[in-house]
């Protein structure tokens, strides 16, 4: 079963096939990193390729990115201009609620996020003349699925520790473009 994808057909791969990468600048040298966190807000992955500078320690930084998201998708869901009903900033929101937030770009990087209906977050943060990521995180989700989810030795909610997914994760970053 695949994710987000419009075709229903079986494929001869377990996956479809890779969106194209958008953006500018050599191959691979858009993305610098990625975060995945579950509902609860544990970081199951942090990877990095291409961050030049190193500022906070892991946890504090897992702990920033996840507050930001937090208050992102809050205060979009409380400025809503077509919802009459605004819950209290601050309050969570189940995944598909309130407005949905994409991404936001600053003149050095983008940030793209993606929250699954099951409450995994997907946040690339990418250079800031990257393109739309929405498909590139859904094909992410699609590995994540494949390689770790279907995974029977995969503890969920713990750490990824699954080579052929950072594999295929390394592999597919190297193509954005």
């Amino acid at each position: 079963m695949q994710f987000f994808s419009g075709s229903t057909s079986t494929e001869s791969s377990l996956l479809p096939s890779a969106p194209p990468g958008t953006g500018a600048g050599g191959p691979g040298n858009n993305v610098h990193m990625i975060y995945i966190f579950n509902r609860a807000g544990v970081c199951l992955l942090y990877r990095e390729w291409n961050r030049p500078l190193r500022t906070l320690d892991p946890q504090q930084d897992h702990k920033l990115m996840f507050g930001l998201l937090f208050s992102l998708r809050s205060f979009t869901a409380k400025i809503d201009p077509t919802t009459a009903e605004k819950g209290n900033l601050g309050v969570p929101l189940l995944p598909g609620q309130g407005c949905s937030f994409y991404s936001f770009k600053t003149n050095t990087y983008q940030l793209n996020f993606m929250e699954t209906p099951s409450g995994i977050k997907l946040i690339l943060i990418t250079h800031s003349r990257t393109g739309d990521q929405r498909e590139s995180l859904k094909y992410i989700y699609n590995l994540y699925v494949e390689y770790v989810v279907k995974n029977p030795l995969y503890v969920p909610g713990t750490p990824i520790q699954c080579d052929l997914f950072t594999k295929n994760l390394d592999q597919y970053v190297r193509t954005l473009i």
